[in-house]
């Protein structure tokens, strides 16, 4: 692990030029007693590190040494080439900068791995689309993927159901989601979360803007995720479910209010079935998803959407008496 965590170090100055002992220390989840030691252990190795004093001081490499990719296990030469997204940089414009990446990686590697990228294109795919979605990327994503790069401010005209806004925003990345590309911005002092495909035009206002480095995409991207499912599942319903109801619930509504019911469930009775709570949209939007688990959901409340529920059992039984 300390032979890990030493390379570690060396690629982590190479990539940030300073770094200080505590910065380092909180990076790799260890004392800075632990730094002090392991850096005393680079220099030992003819590591060229060196320690500059005060104020914006830290530990630095020699300018110009660089490491060798002959540290790398197979398993971590494979898995740099199962981060590459062709499909997702094809759309952005960068597929000339990531197969030029690829080929400067290959050509580090020690020959004995050289046959990591065909081993790992030959196991895993990536197929980021989601069924049945239009073909190609939205017209206007390699536009937004340069100001992305070059955080460049713009001036996004934005179709929305009703009518199309015009906006001042400072694009600061864009998400694939389930085969729908987002462009999440700053406005103002707040973020937004645009549909590419919906973008009608984008135009430059010839100024850079200056990103938030306390900005966390992952993060962020979290938070947006979880309030947008909560502001669609609005409402609640009581259910009851067989056994098969249960497998069959994640099939039939989304995701999250599948798991929420699991989490909810009751003990089951003799027969199996259970009661729990289950987040809906609306009433009719839940009438339709539990018409799919037929005679394996039976809804308890509320009594219009049991209501309902009983019309459209009778229904379908008149139909196919």
């Amino acid at each position: 692990m300390r032979a890990a965590r030493l390379i570690s170090m060396v690629l982590l100055l190479q990539s940030r030029e300073t770094m200080t002992a505590g910065e380092l220390a909180r990076e790799l989840e260890v004392s800075e007693r632990t730094v002090y030691r392991d850096m005393e252990a680079l220099s030992a190795a003819g590591v060229p590190v060196y320690a500059d004093q005060g104020r914006g001081g830290g530990y630095r490499l020699v300018g110009g040494y660089r490491t060798r990719l002959t540290g790398l296990t197979r398993e971590e030469a494979e898995a740099l080439f199962l981060s590459g997204l062709p499909g997702p940089a094809e759309e952005m414009g960068r597929a000339g900068a990531l197969a030029a990446a690829e080929l400067k990686v290959l050509a580090a590697l020690p020959a004995a791995l050289r046959d990591a990228p065909a081993r790992a294109s030959q196991r895993f795919l990536l197929d980021a689309p989601g069924w049945f979605g239009e073909a190609g990327p939205p017209p206007l994503l390699r536009d937004l993927a340069r100001a992305v790069w070059q955080d460049e401010t713009v001036e996004l005209h934005y179709r929305r159901k009703d009518a199309e806004v015009t906006r001042t925003v400072e694009p600061y990345a864009l998400v694939l989601k389930n085969g729908t590309w987002y462009l999440v911005a700053r406005v103002g002092d707040g973020f937004r979360t645009y549909r590419v495909d919906r973008v009608a035009a984008v135009r430059p206002e010839g100024g850079v803007f200056d990103r938030d480095e306390a900005f966390d995409l992952a993060a962020h991207w979290r938070e947006e995720a979880a309030a947008f499912v909560r502001s669609m599942l609005r409402e609640e319903i009581t259910v009851r479910l067989s056994p098969a109801g249960m497998r069959l619930l994640r099939y039939a509504v989304e995701p999250h209010a599948a798991r929420r019911a699991a989490e909810d469930a009751g003990e089951p009775d003799d027969r199996g079935w259970v009661v729990t709570t289950l987040p809906v949209e609306s009433v009719a939007v839940a009438a339709s998803e539990l018409m799919r688990l037929g005679a394996e959901a039976e809804v308890l409340a509320p009594p219009e959407l049991r209501a309902h529920m009983a019309d459209s059992a009778a229904r379908l039984a008149e139909l196919y008496r």
